[in-house]
């Protein structure tokens, strides 16, 4: 059950911070509010929530940098609120850490429902891992991580969730739509380049705990193929 996660949203916006938390109170969940940037990574450093509902643009710290410093000590779901829509700015809190983003003017109960798909994620079990002695990956769901030789990868949660896909299927061929389903179940309006991005942050990732090794493949004209290394 989700429906006791606590959710902390931080909008300077307080009218529509009372929005959301009325539809999140009704929905079952605890929820607190901060519509100071400092104050509510100072709040996130001591006490985690489950979940973050995050604005973009705040007083003294921004959304980015809010974002940028979570992810230093937590794969928390963090859903991004922006009235900034330019493709920029989405590829930018996705790659900084970001789970998801929602554009101003929404619908609370969207709102909601991204929150439950996010939280069904993040407490999930441990996921099952293809049966290989050789592997060097293994993938933790319970604490949304996958480590590589025992030491974590400093991964976005898409990110984590794309690199799990592949290693639960390893030398198969994913297409680029494939894996925007898997980044994002309610298909809005994203397009290859978020996959490349993406990708290329795994690659870049991964090099960095196993120099030498080309794990992820591109596959011309179709999308992406994981190969999993073998142990030294």
């Amino acid at each position: 059950m989700d429906t006791k996660a606590h959710i902390f949203i931080v909008e300077d916006d307080l009218k529509i911070a009372a929005l959301l938390k009325d539809y999140l109170l009704a929905a079952g969940y605890q929820v607190s509010h901060e519509a100071n940037g400092r104050l509510a990574l100072e709040q996130l450093r001591l006490s985690p929530p489950d979940l973050i509902l995050l604005d973009l643009m705040l007083p003294e710290l921004d959304g980015i940098s809010i974002c940028n410093e979570v992810r230093k000590f937590s794969q928390v779901p963090i859903i991004m609120l922006t009235a900034r829509v330019e493709e920029v700015d989405r590829l930018l809190g996705l790659e900084t850490g970001a789970d998801d983003y929602v554009c101003k003017p929404f619908s609370p109960r969207e709102v909601v429902a991204r929150v439950k798909v996010h939280l069904r994620r993040s407490m999930a079990g441990l996921i099952k891992q293809p049966a290989t002695e050789q592997s060097r990956f293994a993938i933790d769901k319970q604490q949304l991580r996958i480590l590589v030789d025992a030491q974590p990868l400093n991964l976005t949660p898409v990110e984590y969730r794309l690199l799990a896909e592949f290693i639960s299927h390893p030398e198969r061929v994913f297409s680029r739509q494939q894996l925007l389903d898997f980044a994002h179940e309610d298909q809005r309006d994203i397009n290859d380049r978020t996959v490349d991005t993406h990708i290329k942050n795994i690659r870049k990732k991964i090099q960095g705990k196993l120099p030498g090794n080309e794990c992820l493949h591109s596959v011309y004209g179709v999308g992406y193929r994981f190969e999993l290394p073998l142990s030294i």
